[in-house]
Parts: C-alpha cells; structure tokens; sequence
C-alpha cells in the first residue's frame, strides 16, 4: 500500500509511522539500484531478471509466463521474463501516479492498480485493459490501494482507511458499486490475496501485537472478526502473503523483529514460505528461502509464476 499524505508527485512507495503513513519522493531517493529477481523453487535459487536506477518495485506474472509487471516512479512496466530485454512502460497515461499495487486477472484481459492522478492526490482503485488502455475507476474512496483478484475475476480485495484511524479490508465487484468491509478489528490490516480457490482470503494484520498473517473466509471475518484465523506468531513481522497457484504454498516476506511498518529498504529481510493451511490453521515453521536487503516493495501483490514454480520479487541497493 502508499500514502496518506502526499509531499510530491514522484509516487514510489510508503510505510508506516507511529500510525502515520508517509509517502515517499524521487527527489530524495533512499535506494541507488533495484534488482528485480525470480526465484526458482525447485532448485532454491534467484536469477537475476534486470537491475534498474533507483526504485523498481513489486512483480508480478502475465498469465502467458512470459511478462513481468513492475513499477517505477509513478509508472507501469513490462520485462521479459527472461531478462532478455529492459522494461517498456504501459500504454497506461502517464497522468495517472500508478504505487505499487497492481496485478493482472486471472485470465489475463484486464489489469488492476492503484494511482493518484490529477482529480485526486490520494490512491484509489482503477481496473484497466490488459495494456493499460481504457481505465475505469472502480473504487472512488481515496486512500484505497489494490491488493487481489478474486480467481473468478468477479470482485477485486483492497485495503482502505474509511473511519480517520486505521486501515481495514474490502472488496468490491469488479464493475464497481458498494463496497464491502471484510474487517472491523481496530488494528492495521493489509496485504490480501486470494487462495487459488477463492474461499480464503490471506493478510497481514497488527492484530496480535507483530505484524502476523491471518486469513479469513473471502466473504468477510463475520461479526467482529471472529472467522479470522492466525497463521504465524513468531517474532518476525510477516507481510504480504501470497498462495501459490497449485494450492501448495504461502509466500511472504518478513521484516526483522521489532520493524514499525514496512517503508525502510536498506534492511535484511527474508522470504519465507509455510505449506499452506487446510480447512484448519495449524501451526507450522517457516522456512527461509532468501534473505537480502529489501523492504516495501520487495513484494507487495501477487508475484507467483502462473505455474507455480518460482516467484518473483526485489532487492535493493541503498544510497551509501
């Protein structure tokens, strides 16, 4: 997610301070290079996919395997998979300050993103084309941010902060109108994702004390949240849980213990995966796959290849 107040147009990121979100600037940048990075599972290592100036941010897949979706100061991009060429910007208009939420559909026709733009200075919601032609805005509210397609394609989950305190979970049809809160606890939440059967929806949550994640039935938590389940409880601050495309895994990336919201990009963080719960929650250790130095927008949407077997994600080079 990005913003709650906006000091500049060069959108590329945010977190979180003592409740008061900050969006960051161009003009003072705190990372000098970007590494976009694809991890292979079976064989547990990283290839590099390309290495851009400053801040480049949150892959995810096409649906095709062959296209990657990042973004950079405040615009969409493509890069083959491969790492064959370097990054072609969207066909999306430029007037539109695109943060790092963003993801295409299930069947790959129509792409989901959060921006700012000219009619207002806080993120909302937009479903475009699959290039980026032809937005439409879905979610009018400001200060909402994009964070999953259901796999029917009929809905879109977003994080949005409505009552003046915290950020809390909805979705709404994809062709817009009402809508729905997912979450009342009186915590920050964040980060939703769909299980590839649609009847979970996995987050983030400052719910327990840490940041931990938690999933919940994809209709809501129900009458004070009492449907929502924890995942993790170690001292790590677990963000951004993504299930894998065959049912089996549950990535995320964890920020040291202790780490207030996730804007900092010069610490070492970790991905790590757990097998992803059945019909009930139970407790498991998470495995480390890689630890490098990343923050926001090391992973924010859905980064999984649409096979499954790797997953895309960011490390970053601070300015010394």
């Amino acid at each position: 997610m990005s913003t709650w107040i906006r000091f500049a147009i060069g959108v590329v990121g945010a977190g979180l301070f003592g409740g008061l979100l900050l969006e960051a600037q161009t003009a003072a940048p705190t990372v000098s290079k970007s590494r976009v990075m694809v991890f292979d599972l079976a064989s547990k290592t990283s290839r590099l996919v390309y290495t851009g100036d400053g801040v480049w941010e949150a892959p995810n897949w096409s649906r095709d395997g062959r296209t990657l979706l990042v973004n950079s100061g405040g615009r969409l991009y493509t890069l083959p998979a491969d790492g064959s060429a370097g990054p072609t910007p969207l066909a999306l208009d430029p007037s539109y300050r695109c943060n790092n939420d963003h993801d295409w559909s299930a069947d790959g026709t129509r792409l989901a993103f959060s921006a700012s733009s000219p009619a207002s200075p806080q993120s909302q919601v937009y479903v475009a084309d699959a290039d980026g032609r032809n937005p439409r805005l879905v979610v009018p509210a400001p200060l909402s941010y994009f964070h999953g397609w259901s796999p029917d394609g009929k809905y879109l989950s977003f994080v949005g902060r409505r009552d003046g305190t915290q950020f809390d979970l909805y979705r709404i049809a994809v062709e817009g109108g009402v809508e729905e809160r997912l979450t009342v606890h009186p915590a920050h939440d964040d980060g939703t994702d769909y299980s590839r059967d649609g009847a979970w929806i996995y987050f983030n949550s400052e719910r327990g004390g840490g940041n931990d994640l938690w999933r919940m039935p994809a209709d809501g938590a129900g009458p004070n949240d009492v449907r929502a389940e924890r995942i993790t409880s170690d001292d790590w601050e677990d963000w951004f849980p993504h299930p894998s495309p065959d049912g089996r895994w549950l990535v995320f990336v964890s920020f040291p213990p202790g780490t207030k919201g996730h804007i900092d990009r010069a610490l070492q963080v970790q991905l790590r995966r757990l097998p992803l719960p059945g019909r009930v929650a139970t407790p498991a250790v998470p495995e480390v796959l890689a630890t490098f130095t990343g923050g926001q927008g090391t992973i924010n949407v859905n980064s999984w290849s649409p096979d499954g077997k790797a997953f895309g994600y960011v490390t970053f080079e601070p300015v010394k």
